[in-house]
C-alpha cells in the first residue's frame, strides 16, 4: 500500500511554499484580462470554463492549504486568544501596508500622471484617500476606489473602479479562521469525526448551492451569499486532510486520475460542485512528492505579498499605458514589481510581525500573572480531565500518565 499523507508529509520538506507562490502568479495572469485588456478583457480561464477563472482555481488552492495548515495548528496546545493573535498578525499588518501604499504612493502618482496636478486628489470630497484605509482596514471593503479614479483605464470598460480587487477574498479567509478557532474552542477538533462531519457539511452545502438543487435562502439567510460556501468548501477539504491524514493515500496514479478528473470538470461543468477536489488532491500530492522545491521560500514567503500588491500594481501600470507594451513586457514588469513589493512586505512587515506571535503586552502579562492562582483554582474545580478536551485537561491527563509510569519504574528499581 502507498504511504498515507500522515506518513509522507514532512512539515519541513514539502513544496507548499512553491505552490502558493505559483498560484499567486496564476491570479496575476488571470486578472490581466480585465485590468490590461488581454484575453478579450475577461479573466483568463472563463474562455474554457463557465464556472471559474484560473485565478479562482488558484484561490481555491490557497484556501485548501490554509484549511490544512490552520487546522493542524489549531489542534496544538495554543489558547484561543493566542490562535487569533497569530492569525491577525499574518493577515492584517501586510494588508494595512498595501492599503497605505495604494492611497499615499501609487494612487497619487497615478492621479498626477493623468491630471498633471494634485488638485482634486487630497481634497476629494468623495472616496477620499484619507478614508480609504479606515474604510477597508478590517477586511470588509467599504471603499474600493479613491477620488473617483479609473475612467481612463481598461478596467473601466467593465464598470470596475477598484484599487485592490483581489483583497475581497481575505474576509472569507478570516471567517474560515474564526470557524476553525471556534471548533477548537468547543473541542470539535479533538474528535476528528465531529470535526470531519462539520467540514463535510460545508462541502455538501457548497454542492447544494452551486448545483441549484435547493434554494439556500429558504434554509437560512446566511446561505444567501454563495461565496461563503464557495471559499469554505476547499478550506473544509483541507481540514479533512489534516484530520484524516492517516487515511488518505499519496498515490501517483491516483494523482494523475484526480488531475484528469479536475480538467474534465473545469472544461465541461461541475467544477464548483465536485471537480475542484480532484485538483486539490493533486496539489497536495505535488506538495508531498516535489521535495526538491522545499527550499523555495529560503529568501522569504512572498505569496501573500504578491497577492495583495499585484492588483494595485496592475492598476497603477494601466495609468502609464503599461498594457500597451504587449503581453510579455507587461507581465514581466508586473512580476518583477510584485516580487519587489512582496520582498519588502515580508522582510519589513510580515516576518517581524510573526516574530511577535508569542508576545504578550507587559500590562496584560502582569494581570495574567496576578490572576494565575485564581485561574488555576477555577480550573481545578471545574475541569474533569476524563470529560474535557481543553488544553488544561490534556495536561492533567499527561501528568496522570507519567505518575504511574514513574511509580512502576521505582518499584522495578527496588526489586
Amino acid at each position: 500500500m502507498p504511504l498515507t499523507l500522515q506518513q509522507a508529509f514532512d512539515p519541513r520538506a514539502n513544496s507548499i511554499g512553491f505552490l502558493r507562490w505559483l498560484m499567486a502568479f496564476a491570479v496575476i495572469f488571470s486578472h490581466s484580462g480585465p485590468l490590461a485588456g488581454f484575453y478579450g478583457g475577461e479573466d483568463l480561464g472563463i474562455q474554457v470554463s463557465s464556472e471559474q477563472s484560473i485565478g479562482g482555481v488558484a484561490v481555491a488552492g490557497f484556501f485548501f492549504f490554509s484549511g490544512f495548515l490552520i487546522t493542524k495548528s489549531r489542534m496544538g496546545r495554543s489558547s484561543i486568544f493566542r490562535y487569533f493573535w497569530r492569525r491577525a498578525l499574518r493577515i492584517f499588518p501586510a494588508f494595512w501596508l498595501a492599503l497605505l501604499t495604494t492611497a499615499f504612493v501609487l494612487a497619487p502618482i497615478a492621479w498626477f500622471q493623468g491630471a498633471g496636478t494634485m488638485d482634486g486628489y487630497w481634497n476629494a470630497t468623495n472616496e477620499s484617500p484619507f478614508t480609504y484605509f479606515l474604510n477597508n482596514m478590517w477586511l470588509t471593503l467599504g471603499q474600493r476606489n479613491i477620488a473617483e479614479m479609473g475612467q481612463s483605464i481598461p478596467y473601466a470598460e467593465h464598470g470596475g473602479y477598484d484599487w485592490n480587487g483581489s483583497a475581497w477574498t481575505l474576509l472569507y479567509e478570516f471567517r474560515a479562521y474564526i470557524i476553525v478557532g471556534l471548533l477548537g474552542l468547543f473541542g470539535m477538533l479533538a474528535n476528528r469525526w465531529i470535526g470531519g462531519a462539520f467540514a463535510l457539511g460545508l462541502i455538501v452545502l457548497n454542492a447544494m448551492t452551486w448545483s441549484g438543487m435547493v434554494d439556500m435562502l429558504r434554509i437560512s439567510s446566511i446561505l444567501d451569499n454563495p461565496f461563503n460556501v464557495m471559499f469554505f468548501a476547499p478550506f473544509a477539504f483541507g481540514m479533512l486532510f489534516a484530520l484524516f491524514g492517516d487515511k488518505i493515500p499519496i498515490d501517483d496514479r491516483l494523482a494523475v486520475a484526480a488531475l484528469l478528473f479536475a480538467v474534465l470538470a473545469y472544461t465541461t461543468g461541475g467544477w464548483n460542485v465536485w471537480g475542484q477536489y480532484g485538483f486539490l488532491y493533486f496539489v497536495m500530492w505535488f506538495a508531498v512528492r516535489a521535495t526538491a522545491l522545499r527550499n523555495w521560500e529560503k529568501f522569504g514567503d512572498f505569496s501573500y505579498g504578491i497577492y495583495i500588491f499585484a492588483w494595485p500594481l496592475m492598476q497603477f501600470g494601466a495609468y502609464f499605458g503599461l498594457h500597451e507594451t504587449g503581453w510579455f513586457v507587461y507581465h514581466l514588469v508586473i512580476v518583477i514589481a510584485a516580487h519587489l513589493c512582496a520582498f519588502v512586505s515580508w522582510h519589513a512587515i510580515e516576518k517581524p510581525a510573526m516574530s511577535l506571535k508569542n508576545w504578550t503586552p507587559a500590562p496584560l502579562a502582569w494581570a495574567l500573572d496576578r490572576l494565575r492562582p485564581l485561574d488555576a483554582a477555577v480550573k481545578r474545580r471545574t475541569v474533569n480531565p476524563d470529560f474535557s478536551t481543553a488544553p488544561y485537561a490534556r495536561t492533567l491527563r499527561d501528568a496522570r500518565a507519567i505518575v504511574p509510569a514513574a511509580s512502576t519504574q521505582s518499584a522495578g528499581d527496588r526489586r
